[in-house]
C-alpha cells in the first residue's frame, strides 16, 4: 500500500514538474512577443500626395437649365388636299424656304390658267374701253365697268395662287426636322401634323438661380453649359434675358442664355449644368477632393509632416488635421481655414492612415486634379 502511494506521488510530480516546464517556456515565449512588439515599427503606407495651392477662381453660380429652342414650331397643313411629294427626311437639317411637303394642286392649276386667260382678256377690254373714253365714244360708266372686271380677275388669279402656296409647304427657318408623320399619298386636313421644326444655332439654355442672384447677374454675362450627353465637351454663351419677376413657390429668378451650336450637338430638352461666370477673380486655397475624410463631426485631411528619427534618418508622418470646406469646382475644392499654402496632404488612400502613421509618397498613378476634367481613353 505504502508503495503505491509512492508510486502515485512520484507520478504527480513529475507531472507538476512537466508543466512547470512547459508554462516557464511559454512565459519566456510571451515576454519575447511584449518586447517585439513594443521595439517594432511598422512599414510606411504607399499614399498619393497633392499640394496645398493657391489658385485664381472666377465667381460664378451654377444652375441646372433646360436647352430650349429659339425657333420651334409643329409645321401643319392649312387646306385639304392629297400629299403628291415629301421633299425631307426625318432628323436632317433644312434650310429656310426648302420644299417639305406638295399637297395636289391639279385643279388649282387648271383654274389658274383660265383665271390668268380671264384676266388678260379683261385688261384687253380695260385698254380699249379707256381709249373709246378718251375719244368720247363710251359712257364712264363702260370704262368703270371694265376696270371692275379687270381688278375682279386679277384678285381671281391671286386668290388661286395664294392657295397653291398655302397647299405648298416650306421650311420657315433653318432648323432640324423631326420625324415626320406623313406619307405620299395621305389626305391631310386643316391642322394636321406634319413635323416638327427646331433651329438648332443658337440654342437657348433656361435655368433658375435663387434670388440673391439678380444682383450679380446682367445680359452679356459669360456662361458655360456641359451636359452628361457628351462628358468631354462644354459650350460657351451669354445671358440673355434675366426675368423681371421671381417665383413665389422658389423664390428663384429665371434666367435665360443663349449659347452658339454650330455642330448642333445640344438639342432642345437636354438637361444641361450651367455655370455662370463672373467678372471678378478671388484667391482660393484648394485641395483635391478625394484628400477629405467627410463625417459627421467634421471633415478632415491627413497632412505630411517630417519626423527625424533616432537614427537621424528623416520620415513623412501622417497628421490629422480638421478642416471648413469652401466651394467645390470639378476635381477640386477650396479650403477656407485649417491649411496653409504650400503643405502636403494625402489625396490618395487616407482611409487607411491613422494620425502619427509612417507614409512614403507614390505619385506615379495618381491622377491629377483639374477644375474642368474630361474623361480620357486608355
Amino acid at each position: 500500500m505504502k508503495a503505491r502511494t509512492k508510486v502515485w506521488v512520484a507520478a504527480v510530480a513529475a507531472l507538476l514538474a512537466v508543466v512547470g516546464v512547459l508554462v516557464g517556456v511559454k512565459a519566456l515565449q510571451i515576454v519575447k512577443m511584449i518586447n517585439a512588439g513594443k521595439s517594432f515599427v511598422p512599414p510606411p503606407e504607399a499614399v498619393a500626395t497633392a499640394p496645398v495651392r493657391t489658385v485664381r477662381w472666377h465667381s460664378s453660380r451654377a444652375g441646372i437649365g433646360t436647352l430650349v429652342a429659339v425657333h420651334g414650331v409643329t409645321l401643319g397643313a392649312e387646306l385639304t388636299g392629297q400629299i403628291r411629294q415629301v421633299g425631307f427626311d426625318s432628323g436632317t437639317f433644312v434650310k429656310e424656304g426648302a420644299l417639305l411637303v406638295k399637297l395636289d394642286t391639279s385643279v388649282e392649276e387648271a383654274q389658274l390658267a383660265a383665271a390668268e386667260a380671264d384676266a388678260a382678256l379683261a385688261h384687253i377690254s380695260l385698254d380699249r374701253a379707256r381709249t373709246l373714253r378718251q375719244g368720247d365714244v363710251n359712257a364712264p360708266a363702260d370704262l368703270d365697268a371694265a376696270e371692275a372686271r379687270a381688278k375682279q380677275a386679277d384678285a381671281n388669279v391671286a386668290n388661286l395662287k395664294a392657295t397653291i402656296a398655302k397647299k405648298t409647304i416650306r421650311a420657315p427657318f433653318d432648323g432640324r426636322i423631326a420625324i415626320r408623320q406623313v406619307e405620299v399619298g395621305q389626305i391631310v386636313s386643316p391642322g394636321t401634323p406634319i413635323a416638327t421644326l427646331q433651329s438648332v444655332s443658337p440654342i437657348y439654355v433656361e435655368f433658375a438661380l435663387p434670388q440673391q442672384a439678380i444682383a450679380e447677374i446682367r445680359p452679356g454675362q459669360r456662361v458655360r453649359v456641359r451636359t452628361d450627353v457628351f462628358p468631354g465637351g462644354s459650350w460657351e454663351g451669354a445671358v440673355s434675358t434675366v426675368n423681371s419677376e421671381v417665383d413665389v413657390a422658389t423664390r428663384n429668378v429665371r434666367v435665360r442664355a443663349t449659347v452658339p451650336n454650330p455642330d448642333g450637338r445640344l438639342r432642345p430638352g437636354m438637361f444641361a449644368n450651367v455655370e455662370v461666370i463672373g467678372s471678378e477673380e478671388f484667391p482660393a486655397l484648394v485641395i483635391p477632393a478625394t484628400a477629405v475624410l467627410f463625417a459627421p463631426y467634421g471633415d478632415s485631411v491627413f497632412v505630411l509632416e517630417e519626423k527625424k528619427g533616432p537614427d537621424g534618418n528623416v520620415s513623412s508622418v501622417a497628421r490629422q488635421r480638421f478642416v471648413r470646406l469652401g466651394e467645390r469646382r470639378g476635381d477640386l475644392v477650396a479650403v477656407e481655414s485649417g491649411l496653409a499654402d504650400g503643405e502636403t496632404v494625402v489625396s490618395s488612400g487616407a482611409f487607411k492612415l491613422r494620425n502619427g502613421l509612417s507614409v512614403v509618397a507614390k505619385n506615379d498613378l495618381a491622377p491629377n486634379a483639374e477644375v474642368a476634367p474630361k474623361p480620357t481613353e486608355n
